[in-house]
């Protein structure tokens, strides 16, 4: 069974499994003790902390492991937030940074602090002009994930990297989509990284902190790995996530190119074999393995279980997936289609035949899907008396609106409007998409009784 959601967590590596067997063996006691078998285990962390180093391009006293790849990005953004108190408590971030430092950045504006966000381009992208306008004298920390977790999106860390440095403000990179494939362009002051994302084992993060930047350890401390990360190490998962990135690394040329060159195709094909989709995220600056599309009137979570039943495991950014029925943050601050989405992300080894089929299957469970929704094939062409038209689809979920929208808008005369009511969340993104995809103009929204209405003119 293909499995396309190495973005999330990828296989374990031959390396990683070797190495962590061994390391059972090996390095069971503690790190801390001094008898034979401590310092066994004291050697095997020492190296695993140099190969980690090598990898993100770091001293190895300035790295710690830590429990997970969110830990490390809490703990990262706590520490610098208090270390720099003195200077202000404002927080930058982009608006497609991971959950996880989204969720610092809540907790920081409950704690009193201010949270400013980055908007970015359509491609998911910021602007480094803008971020760094957004550096004030009381900024404390900025963040910026080093490549999209759900798009694939590259980020201009390097450029970002010397404004903040110019601003005298530290920057905080969330590496962990983007280790597997080198080391993050110079500049950062604090990194985050997470085996389970190149192969490792879970329950292995990594924090860098550069010397000379100001961080205060959070929370109960003890005398392990500096007081950043309490608690005894996990040395077995620690020496195979060290390895596997060392290996990963060593692999990541030609595996890179291997793997772009599927995702061409896929980026390729699946506009011109299924109509309506929005293949989404930065064409050239991106990871390699990584592709994101949305299909028009598809229930995003239906759709990967068609695509499960037909032997592909693949993730969705769709506000259908979420227990909260809201779009993707992501999606949203990109402007693009939220409803149907598809995420590949191919892991190492990903054979050609595999995405081949992934691509033959692929049309007819969308038809499928758009079939039992009730999904318009053509717009009628017979234009309606009225100058307007209202439709009610409140309480209906997506993909609902925006299909009930495309039923009708051929149904009145150039020039006139659709207004559709509606309460689902989904609909303030994708109508405004499903506008740009077909050529008509979105005019606004209006408030409503319940929801919002969408207003729509026909353009053709």
């Amino acid at each position: 069974m293909p499995y396309f959601d190495a973005a999330s967590a990828a296989p374990l590596h031959p390396v990683a499994r070797q190495a962590l067997l061994a390391a059972l063996d090996e390095g069971w006691a503690d790190p801390a003790r001094l008898y034979r078998e401590g310092r066994r285990a004291r050697l095997l962390l020492d190296a695993a902390r140099e190969a980690a180093a090598e990898g993100v391009g770091c001293r190895p006293d300035e790295l710690t492991f830590t429990s997970s790849g969110t830990r490390a990005v809490h703990s990262g953004i706590s520490g610098a937030l208090a270390g720099r108190r003195r200077v202000g408590r404002r927080l930058v971030v982009s608006a497609v940074e991971h959950s996880s430092v989204l969720h610092a950045a809540a907790d920081h504006e409950d704690r009193g602090g201010t949270v400013h966000q980055v908007p970015v381009v359509r491609t998911g992208a910021v602007d480094a002009g803008t971020f760094g306008r957004a550096l004030t004298e009381d900024t404390a920390l900025a963040c910026l994930q080093s490549a999209s977790h759900e798009v694939g999106t590259e980020q201009p860390v390097a450029e970002v990297a010397g404004l903040c440095r110019a601003a005298g403000v530290p920057l905080l990179v969330d590496a962990a989509q983007s280790l597997a494939w080198g080391p993050v362009p110079e500049g950062w002051s604090l990194l985050a990284g997470s085996a389970h994302k190149w192969g490792g084992p879970a329950g292995v993060g990594l924090l860098a902190v550069r010397k000379g930047v100001r961080f205060a350890p959070q929370g109960p401390r003890d005398e392990r790995e500096s007081g950043r990360a309490p608690g005894f190490e996990n040395l077995p998962a620690i020496v195979a996530a060290a390895a596997s990135l060392r290996a990963v690394r060593a692999e990541a040329e030609a595996e890179g190119a291997r793997l772009r060159a599927l995702v061409d195709r896929i980026r390729a094909r699946v506009p011109a074999l299924v109509p309506d989709v929005e293949v989404v995220g930065d064409p050239v600056r991106r990871l390699p393995h990584l592709v994101t599309f949305s299909c028009l009137y598809v229930d995003g979570e239906t759709l990967l279980g068609e695509l499960d039943r037909a032997g592909f495991s693949v993730s969705s950014g769709s506000s259908c997936t979420s227990s909260t029925l809201t779009p993707s943050h992501v999606l949203k601050a990109m402007g693009v289609l939220s409803e149907g989405n598809v995420r590949v992300s191919l892991p190492r080894g990903t054979a050609e035949e595999d995405v081949d089929r992934f691509l033959e299957v692929l049309p007819g469970l969308v038809a499928g899907v758009r079939e039992k929704l009730g999904a318009p094939v053509a717009a009628a062409s017979s234009p309606a008396p009225d100058d307007s038209l209202v439709v009610d689809a409140l309480g209906k979920r997506c993909p609902i609106p925006v299909i009930e929208l495309a039923k009708v808008i051929g149904g009145v005369p150039v020039g006139a409007t659709v207004t559709v009511l509606s309460d689902d969340e989904a609909a303030r993104l994708d109508i405004p998409a499903w506008c740009a995809m077909r050529e008509q103009e979105y005019v606004g929204e209006e408030p409503a009784d319940r929801g919002a209405a969408y207003v729509v003119r026909r353009l053709s």
